[in-house]
């Protein structure tokens, strides 16, 4: 009872002191109202029991978003909405309902383990005029928590922390999936520009609708399990508390689509990140930093964003582009480090796996290419994409599934011959193009129209089969004429050799050779007994199949080839009938 009477003495002499305060404005000067002013906050210290905390919709060096301030905001509209008076309300483009919040200057109560706070919204304009590369917003949005000071302690340890639980709870229920991309870059003084722009993401694939094996997409969905309850075992083992995947394959194959399930079936947020809007490796870090945990950070056709293949220009290229920058003055250089980004090999690792990676948890990061055999190794290694996924072409398995999806078919009489071209005859076919083709058409009856479309798919699978075989028919044509041109080479290599053997062996046999009498003996090179008729007649056919030779030579190599056996037989024959 006695302490009620203090407090309602204390009251009364606070709004007395205020009244006088407020009438000494007009009448005292600057010094006086300042000397009062702090009179004033010693006497509301002394007899006023309570306690406020100020939470500034803006904060830090650069006035970001306080996070704070957003948890309060979620928390208070889920109860100002059902005790507060005056309310506005808002819808944002990524909402379908009307959000109701807390009106300037309102004021709610709010009950805590028996312990009564009151929340005040306010607004404070800013009057002062400063020049500056960050300048302070006209108005200055903030709410005000009061309580009585013997509950600090549990206001401060415990209620702030339900507050930010409570929240976080709320935005996971009342939240709809957001698909981010990062902004280009700009100007250095654009300082409060959003690293981050966001749409709602509505993509409807699932694995269900996935043209894959089933038994792949079980091993896919498996390791998306285990990673999102696994927060202590990475904890326990060292690393930080995320994943990689790498999807690869031709165009056409559905790795985007894959990214859509992944983010569908693990509820979570999708940041496409486009490196060649990014300007350098710190402002890839602060994206990274703006990411939110339950996220997917996507790099789509990472062959084609930068030149991250880890290959080093020559110097000569080098000394060109210097050469080049030079020429172009300074201007020329300046315009270069707008437009071009300077994002490295080494600061996309560092993003992934760097120390700035373990900013946040629960994320995944996704790479997706064409073509693998241009990443550089280190890109890809294990523990930095974890898991890679080839994107094939279509099989049996998932054109069922296209089947299913756009035609409402689990069976055909016609699956048999699309079953014989997938498994027996090997068409390779994508499974964007088998989805196009079975694509309903405008038709009366749906037994037609499914029909029309199964037709429509086998007549284009066996225009690729025929294509097929065409390429395979021009590539053995190719080899064949290479091997020709591989065996002539090595013909006309024979040919030469041949030459040489024929000249040597009619130069020993008559007896001269490059001017020099032969080293062979008399005796063996014309007997004397010989007669001289048989041994004209040998040197007669020698030159005659030299001739045949050398005309050979110009018709084609199997004719050079059949001469060249033919007279190093008659050589020899020769000689040995020389010698009889």
């Amino acid at each position: 009872m006695e302490s009620q009477l203090w407090m309602t003495w204390g009251s009364v002499l606070v709004s007395l002191f205020a009244c006088l305060v407020t009438t000494a404005k007009d009448f005292l000067p600057y010094t006086m109202r300042s000397f009062l002013m702090r009179r004033w906050r010693t006497v509301v210290d002394v007899f006023n029991p309570y306690v406020d905390i100020r939470i500034d919709e803006l904060s830090g060096e650069w006035l970001r978003y306080s996070l704070a301030y957003g948890s309060i905001e979620t928390y208070l509209a889920n109860t100002s909405s059902t005790r507060a008076r005056k309310l506005k309300g808002r819808m944002d483009k990524d909402s379908h309902n009307l959000i109701l919040s807390m009106d300037e200057y309102e004021e709610v109560t709010d009950d805590f383990h028996g312990v009564t706070v009151w929340w005040t919204s306010g607004k404070s304009m800013n009057r002062s005029q400063s020049f500056s590369f960050y300048p302070s917003p006209d108005e200055k949005r903030f709410y005000k928590l009061s309580f009585h000071k013997r509950h600090r302690k549990l206001v401060v340890d415990s209620y702030m922390k339900h507050v930010v639980e409570e929240a976080k709870v709320i935005e996971a229920r009342i939240r709809r999936r957001k698909l981010y991309t990062n902004n280009p870059k700009m100007d250095d003084h654009s300082y409060r520009r959003k690293l981050w722009s966001h749409v709602p993401f509505e993509h409807p694939a699932t694995f269900e609708t996935v043209a894959m094996e089933a038994n792949k997409k079980n091993k896919i969905t498996k390791d998306l399990d285990f990673f999102k309850s696994s927060k202590e075992y990475y904890r326990r083992i060292g690393k930080p508390w995320k994943r990689g995947y790498l999807l690869y394959g031709p165009p056409g194959t559905g790795k985007s689509t894959m990214i859509a399930a992944m983010a569908n079936y693990m509820d979570y947020d999708v940041y496409d990140l486009e490196l060649t809007s990014v300007k350098d490796n710190t402002e890839l870090r602060k994206l990274m930093i703006e990411t939110s945990s339950k996220s997917i950070i996507v790099i789509e056709d990472i062959d084609c964003s930068l030149d991250l293949t880890g290959s080093r220009k020559k110097k000569l290229e080098e000394e060109e582009e210097e050469k080049q920058e030079k020429e172009k003055g300074v201007g020329g250089m300046l315009s270069r480090g707008k437009d071009e980004s300077r994002v490295t090999l080494s600061g996309l690792l560092n993003f992934i796996d760097g120390l700035w990676s373990a900013c946040g948890g629960e994320r995944l990061i996704i790479f997706t290419t064409n073509h693998i055999e241009k990443l550089d190794p280190a890109l890809i290694r294990t523990g930095r994409m974890d898991r890679h996924i080839e994107m094939s072409y279509c099989c049996y398995e998932g054109f069922k599934v296209l089947a299913k999806n756009y035609l409402g078919l689990e069976w055909h009489e016609l699956f048999k011959e699309v079953r014989r071209l997938f498994e027996v005859d090997q068409v390779q076919v994508a499974p964007a193009d088998v989805a196009e083709r079975l694509m309903a058409e405008a038709l009366d009856e749906k037994e037609d129209e499914n029909r029309t479309c199964l037709r429509n798919l086998i007549e284009f699978m066996e225009k690729a089969k025929e294509e097929k075989m065409k390429k395979e028919t021009a590539g053995e044509g190719d080899r064949g004429k290479n091997t020709e041109e591989e065996d002539g080479a090595s013909v006309s290599e024979s040919d030469h050799k041949g030459d040489s053997g024929f000249l040597h062996g009619y130069s020993s046999f008559v007896g001269v050779g490059k001017g020099k009498p032969s080293q062979a003996p008399p005796a063996r090179a014309l007997p004397a007994r010989a007669p001289a008729g048989p041994a004209q007649f040998a040197l007669l056919l020698s030159i005659l199949f030299q001739s045949c030779f050398s005309i050979a030579r110009v018709i084609s190599p199997s004719a050079r080839a059949f001469c060249s056996v033919q007279l190093e037989r008659s050589l020899e024959r020769s000689s040995l009938f020389a010698r009889s």
